[in-house]
């Protein structure tokens, strides 16, 4: 996609270089099970990791879903020429169905937020911020995420990647213009000083 602004010629292009959100510092962690896909966090001392900082005993991975100390969320997958995910399930039952779930425990909760007590409306709003976790990666995943390049009369101006959304990186890369211009403008206004 190109367009011109301004003055600024802006190309968007898919980034395929993108750091997957998953390595970001989540608030959920995303347990998937699936025979030809690597997906979600890695399961390696997710019970051990688990118990020690919960103290909950747990004998299976899938005993985390049935947990009262935890919120928890189901992951489905719809895999037909190429693969999506989200917490509500899709309409057809032959290229999709349930690949996991995304957690966080209430002592994380309670630690990240501050909070002494989770009333309906903060697991409301977690199950919110899970959801949103879901739909980011679920942007990885069919490959929506995008880098801008900028360029000024045939000459590299500015290019940034990792932006999820065509329309989110194209308002990103008129942010800049807009932040140049104004810039320019106000450098025009300065006085003119001689020593």
């Amino acid at each position: 996609m190109q367009e011109e602004y301004k003055g600024f010629t802006i190309t968007i292009e898919q980034d395929d270089l993108c750091e997957g959100p998953r390595e970001w510092d989540n608030l959920g962690t995303m347990i998937c099970f699936h025979r030809r896909y690597n997906l979600g966090d890695s399961h390696e001392g997710v019970v051990d990791n688990f118990e020690n900082n919960y103290s909950i005993e747990i004998d299976n991975i899938r005993d985390i879903e049935n947990s009262e100390n935890v919120i928890v969320l189901p992951l489905y997958l719809y895999d037909h020429s190429g693969i999506t995910m989200n917490t509500t399930g899709f309409h057809c039952p032959w290229d999709s169905g349930q690949v996991g779930f995304i957690f966080v425990t209430k002592g994380k909760i309670k630690a990240e937020y501050g909070w002494k007590r989770l009333t309906k409306k903060r697991i409301k709003q977690i199950e919110e911020y899970l959801r949103n976790e879901v739909k980011i990666y679920d942007q990885y995943l069919t490959r929506n995420v995008y880098w801008y390049d900028i360029k000024e009369k045939g000459k590299d101006f500015d290019s940034c990647g990792g932006y999820y959304g065509q329309d989110d990186c194209l308002q990103q890369a008129k942010d800049v213009i807009d932040c140049e211009l104004k810039h320019r403008d106000v450098q025009l206004e300065l006085p003119f000083v001689t020593a």
